[in-house]
């Protein structure tokens, strides 16, 4: 009893929460001036200042944890905090309104079984510590005869909650449906129509009878919403012939780069080391007689493959042995040689050639990356320029005239990939701007910069014939031929049915004893759930893009007898028990709450508001 009375389950606390709005709904706001002490009265119970003020600063708290930014109680009434703060407190007082109707109290003894339950009133001797209790109380702004009376009705809610909800039970025949439901099962054969493997003679549609095709689907050849936009850029590449490149700053990033454009030869090298020369000399003569591989001496040594691979090193990373490594064929196992850890075998894997680049090869590609570098300082130094100008009301086409920037006029869409529309910055600025917006300097990733202006926008609309043909063409084909796969899989439906049974020469697929969540590779998605809705020996077509299926239903199985369906039928009563549980007690906190009459004082609560900090 103890343990359950030490807090509020996590059911009841969430069934309060879900109660605020209808909660708050029941009563009004009522100034009564008897008191200034609490912020609501509710039947015998007071909902105090000081407990309405803790639970605000408990909210406060949590929300500025959850967004790492400070929240004012401005901040929190938008949010509808405070409202949900004294609905909550509303509610517990209406249940401590009820407890104490009904009598319901844990008694002195249990009292004080519950304090010195409590770990953080403990001594180091594990019993209940007075000065720890009142040390602990002053640190939370509580006195001993709050915390009691708290803790009393806390546990007298508790009890109420425990009555309310223990031994309720949903009816097990819904458990029975939706397990019934859930794990059906269903045996059937079909046979699969391939559209790809249909064959269709020839034939090219007259441009009437295309447009026609067009006119009658006209919903699969619109156009999305359009926004016609011009801009101005101006791209560092077009600046390059502006750019002098120095060659001593050429030369100076090449030797910065000899990394890369000097690489020695190397070779993939494994190293097995041991403990002696010894073992090292009778390991090499295993390998060399036959008696062993390189992977069982690795084996033996508890290591693996990974374990002794070094990848591409160079001759100056094998230290001694580099010399005699690098001598040795690829395939082979040089050594015993020498090693930081060592005497060592090495097997050579493979060989890599020195890579050598010289300053002339290497030139073009520096020059065009000093040049594009320069041009990117070139372009940012415009920038303030520009945008002063845009701000002075010089329009686009000015900017295009006497800055040499790019005018371009593009009709983009939320689809739109191609050219500047590529770039995430011009695609977030495209998707911004109003007709009202005023064009204004910005960059793109590749240092060029841009403004743009809404010129029109062009709602969703059928696209133009003429623009359309080809997509109409590919359209009208795939109606063909969906009109042939179903043709086809019609004429196989009418045999099976007709005959009772498929084809002896037709290709039979059968599948046993799947639920509705079985999935089937290449068939139309809605080949199983259809074949739920079927009787036994009953044929059906299911068709999509891509094939036909005709579907006979072989046999209606009961749910599988397993661990799994038990633990399935287990859940879903402790769910079932729990809603009902939940409905039950929030419809009767909702009736105890009516019946308290809640009552809020405006003032107190405003001026709590007004002081909370």
């Amino acid at each position: 009893m103890a343990a359950g009375m030490k807090k509020l389950s996590k059911t009841f606390v969430w069934i309060l929460m879900g109660m605020l709005i209808v909660g708050l709904a029941g009563f009004g706001a009522v100034n009564f001036t008897s008191s200034s002490s609490s912020v609501a009265q509710v039947g015998d119970e007071e909902v105090s200042i000081g407990n309405y003020v803790r639970e605000l600063q408990r909210e406060q708290r949590a929300l500025q944890a959850q967004t790492g930014q400070a929240v004012t109680m401005a901040q929190m009434t938008a949010f509808g905090m405070d409202r949900m703060v004294l609905g909550r407190l509303i509610s517990l007082a209406a249940l401590d309104h009820e407890s104490r109707q009904l009598g319901l109290s844990i008694g002195d003894e249990n009292l004080i079984k519950e304090l010195s339950a409590i770990d953080a009133f403990q001594g180091v001797d594990g019993g209940f510590d007075r000065d720890a209790y009142r040390f602990a109380l002053r640190n939370a702004g509580l006195t001993e005869k709050e915390f009691e009376e708290d803790l009393r009705r806390e546990a007298a809610r508790t009890m109420v909650q425990n009555a309310i909800l223990s031994g309720t039970k949903m009816p097990e025949t819904l458990t029975r449906t939706l397990t019934d439901f859930i794990g059906a099962r269903r045996s059937f054969s079909y046979v699969q129509l391939d559209a790809a493997g249909i064959a269709l003679t020839a034939e090219v549609p007259s441009d009437e009878e295309l447009k026609a095709f067009y006119e009658a689907r006209q919903d699969q050849f619109m156009l999305p919403e359009t926004k016609v936009i011009t801009y101005a850029a101006l791209r560092p590449a077009m600046l390059l012939d502006e750019v002098e490149v120095d060659e001593t700053a050429l030369q100076q990033l090449f030797e910065d780069r000899a990394d890369q454009y000097q690489v020695p030869e190397r070779r993939l090298v494994e190293r097995l080391v041991f403990a002696d020369e010894e073992a090292a000399a009778s390991a090499k003569a295993q390998l060399e007689t036959g008696g062993a591989t390189f992977e069982s001496l690795v084996e033996s040594r508890g290591l693996t493959l990974p374990d002794v691979d070094m990848g591409d090193v160079t001759m100056g990373d094998l230290g001694a042995a580099g010399t005699d490594v690098f001598a040795a064929e690829v395939g082979t196992v040089a050594g015993p040689l020498p090693s930081d850890l060592g005497p060592a075998l090495y097997r050579v894997n493979g060989r890599l050639e020195a890579q050598i680049t010289t300053f002339e090869q290497a030139e073009p590609e520096l020059r065009e990356e000093l040049a594009a570098g320069r041009a990117r300082r070139l372009v940012e130094a415009q920038a303030e320029d520009i945008d002063d100008m845009l701000a002075g009301g010089a329009t686009l086409e000015e900017l295009a005239t006497e800055n040499g920037l790019e005018l371009v006029q593009i009709k983009w869409t939320e689809e739109a990939s191609d050219g500047i529309a590529a770039y995430e910055g011009f695609r977030a600025a495209a998707a911004a701007v109003t007709a009202e917006d005023f064009p204004a300097v910005d960059f793109l990733t590749d240092g060029s910069l841009f403004a743009l202006r809404l010129d029109e926008v062009l709602p969703e609309r059928p696209e133009p014939f003429a623009e359309a043909k080809e997509k109409v063409l590919a359209a009208w084909q795939q109606d063909r031929l969906a009109k042939a796969l179903t043709d086809q899989g019609e004429n196989l439906l009418a045999q099976a049915e007709q005959a009772g049974s498929f084809a002896e020469d037709a290709e039979v697929k059968t599948e046993t004893g799947l639920t509705r969540t079985a999935y089937i590779d290449t068939v139309p998605a809605e080949l199983v759930t259809s074949v739920f809705g079927m009787e036994v020996g009953g044929f059906r077509l299911v068709q999509d893009a891509d094939s036909a299926v005709v579907v006979r239903l072989d046999a209606i199985l009961p749910p599988e007898q397993s661990d799994d369906m038990t633990l399935l039928t287990q859940a879903l009563q402790a769910q079932l028990d729990q809603s009902l549980a939940e409905e039950l007690f929030q419809a009767y906190v909702q009736d105890v709450q009516a019946r308290a009459e809640p009552r809020v004082d405006q003032q107190a609560l405003n001026a709590a508001q007004a002081n909370f900090q």
